[in-house]
């Protein structure tokens, strides 16, 4: 049931922000902000059939006819037959742990082990292209960053569509995260510490906070997915269980 609802959310999620074209067995998002998220191809929703390396090339030529990356997402225990396709077409694929917070559980987070300021940032937020910034140099892992450009992130929240949330310490932002409701579906995403600020709770304090802030706003449904394993674990530990295995293909660099 889990696994239905959050394939219904991937569906959903890019709709007020991409155009959808249903091509062969696949829907492609394509953007139509141009400061944001490129967006990527997904199973159609309501496809029961086969996939061949066919369809996989025909939504390839039209991405890059677009000047669009590359780029497939679906879930293989929804989709199990995608996996083999995909990788005969050469693409790479990342396998990422795919987890849910089971209904009723309390986030079992604990406390950042130094002094830490964890808000939601509202669209107009001075602390926005910091928190923005911070999370670019995490996932780079790197612990020097500047201000960002913010590009559609404004927009997004002001809209409802994206909740931003940031960590600033005393010298400035570490880290951030963010989760995009809707109904009462949400997927924390982006969640990232730069790296002199790790190992003192303020990645599960982040997850905690967005989880809390989704509840409060309705959400009965809150899931995520885990670059690896060892990621997976910090989450596990805080409350969240494996549902599935998130796969993420972009072409060869």
């Amino acid at each position: 049931m889990v696994l239905r609802t959050i394939e219904e959310y991937y569906d959903a999620v890019p709709r007020p922000l991409a155009a959808a074209e249903d091509i062969g067995p696949f829907t492609l998002f394509v953007s139509t902000d141009p400061a944001g998220w490129p967006y990527y191809a997904r199973p159609r929703i309501d496809w029961g059939g086969a996939f061949t390396v066919e369809d996989v090339s025909a939504i390839q030529r039209r991405q890059r006819d677009l000047g669009m990356p590359e780029s497939f997402e679906w879930v293989d225990e929804v989709t199990p037959g995608l996996l083999p396709v995909v990788r005969a077409s050469g693409l790479n694929v990342e396998l990422c742990p795919l987890l849910a917070l089971p209904p009723g559980t309390r986030i079992a987070a604990p406390s950042p082990s130094s002094p830490m300021r964890i808000e939601t940032l509202a669209a107009d937020s001075p602390d926005l292209a910091g928190a923005v910034g911070a999370v670019a140099a995490a996932f780079a892992n790197e612990d020097t960053w500047l201000p960002r450009d913010t590009g559609s992130w404004p927009t997004r929240i002001a809209s409802g569509l994206v909740i931003k949330v940031g960590a600033f310490d005393d010298i400035g932002a570490v880290g951030g995260g963010s989760h995009s409701p809707r109904g009462t579906t949400t997927e924390l995403t982006g969640i990232g510490v730069i790296p002199r600020a790790r190992r003192r709770g303020i990645g599960a304090a982040l997850t905690a906070h967005l989880t809390q802030d989704a509840l409060a706003r309705g959400v009965t449904t809150i899931f995520m997915s885990a670059q690896d394993d060892s990621v997976a674990r910090v989450y596990e530990r805080i409350g969240f269980v494996r549902v599935g295995t998130a796969c993420i293909a972009t072409s060869a660099p």
